[in-house]
């Protein structure tokens, strides 16, 4: 019996003996860009959603304690029915399958995008759990991540030698986008705030989900995880519209230029982390699912870069250098690439 196989039979186990719910077959929902695995089960005539979070990679205490925390401000989250975090074991309440992800279109998309930003100024009230401050979105955690992309998808996903003026580049990147990061107003911040992470509810509602890696950080962080989606690219005049709707709605004790540079910047530091994380799981997790999704995702930082001149070196450094050699990268061949030019408006 595999390893995986292993960790779903002592699943079963311990819902059949360790909590009120009786489970004769589990059905795998997903899996995704973490360890964790999620099945299906039935009891009672009520769905019930398993997880197997290995406690060797995952955290499931602080996904209760997170999950505490944003229930207590308002927000829409999964009960926790039974746990154990030492086998890193839990079961939740079944918010079924829909995402935001699969109801939004051309003409669907401004409501729904305006109800999902509408959550955000409660999650940026959760600074705290019930037994400790969220962890901070420090310089430490900011240099792990711009590491990510050079190591990832510079070094093993394209093999690139990286030249000394090269090197100079990222290094004025890295500078500009830790200014950025750090200068803005610091609050709670979900960490992967996106289409696929809301949950559509029966009653309409939004649901949030995966939500573990909470910490404090910059403003401007889950909006434009939203926004500028690494799965999805809406015409850019569409998300300047959205994101000066958020910030007068919201923001507007901030002016609307500082606000812009703080969502572009900081949009910038995500993509050069997502496209690394997209690399590393082809490379090291065997997921290559998301190998797709590294050509949008510096399309962004390609068509970002370009309006702030200080990145303008950068900017021509992912479109000449290294989205080439992704789109001809042998793993990268047979995915299904999506047109920058198409998604610009």
């Amino acid at each position: 019996m595999s390893p995986l196989a292993q960790r779903q039979a002592q699943l079963m186990d311990w819902i059949n003996h360790s909590t009120p719910f009786l489970c004769q077959q589990l059905h795998m929902v997903y899996g995704d860009a973490s360890f964790r695995r999620y099945f299906r089960f039935a009891f009672e005539g009520r769905s019930i959603i398993a997880v197997d979070a290995p406690p060797k990679f995952e955290d499931s205490h602080k996904f209760a304690l997170v999950a505490e925390l944003l229930a207590t401000k308002g927000l829409c989250v999964p009960d926790i029915l039974a746990s154990d975090h030492g086998l890193g074991f839990y079961c939740l309440n079944d918010f079924g399958d829909v995402q935001l992800a699969h109801r939004l279109n051309d003409e669907s998309s401004q409501p729904l995008y305006s109800q999902a930003l509408a959550l955000l100024p409660k999650v940026q009230q959760c600074v705290a759990t019930s037994q400790a401050p969220l962890p901070v979105y420090d310089h430490k955690l900011f240099s792990a991540e711009f590491e990510i992309f050079s190591q990832w998808l510079l070094n093993v996903h394209l093999g690139l030698t990286i030249t000394p003026a090269q090197k100079t580049i990222l290094t004025d990147t890295f500078n500009i986008l830790a200014d950025n990061f750090f200068e803005q107003p610091k609050v709670g911040v979900h960490r992967d705030f996106h289409s696929r992470n809301l949950m559509m509810l029966d009653n309409n509602a939004i649901g949030v989900i995966d939500f573990q890696d909470a910490v404090v950080g910059p403003i401007t962080y889950d909006a434009v995880s939203l926004l500028r989606d690494c799965y999805r690219r809406w015409p850019d005049k569409w998300v300047s519209n959205w994101l000066q709707v958020f910030h007068g709605q919201f923001y507007a004790q901030y002016s609307l230029a500082q606000f812009t540079r703080w969502f572009d910047l900081t949009g910038m530091q995500r993509h050069i982390k997502a496209s690394g994380i997209f690399a590393r799981l082809h490379h090291r997790d065997g997921k290559s699912d998301y190998l797709g999704d590294i050509p949008r995702t510096l399309g962004y930082l390609v068509d970002i870069g370009k309006l702030y001149p200080q990145l303008q070196a950068f900017s021509d450094f992912i479109e000449q250098q290294v989205l080439p050699n992704v789109l001809t990268a042998p793993s990268s061949r047979k995915t299904k690439v999506v047109s920058l030019a198409s998604s610009k408006g």
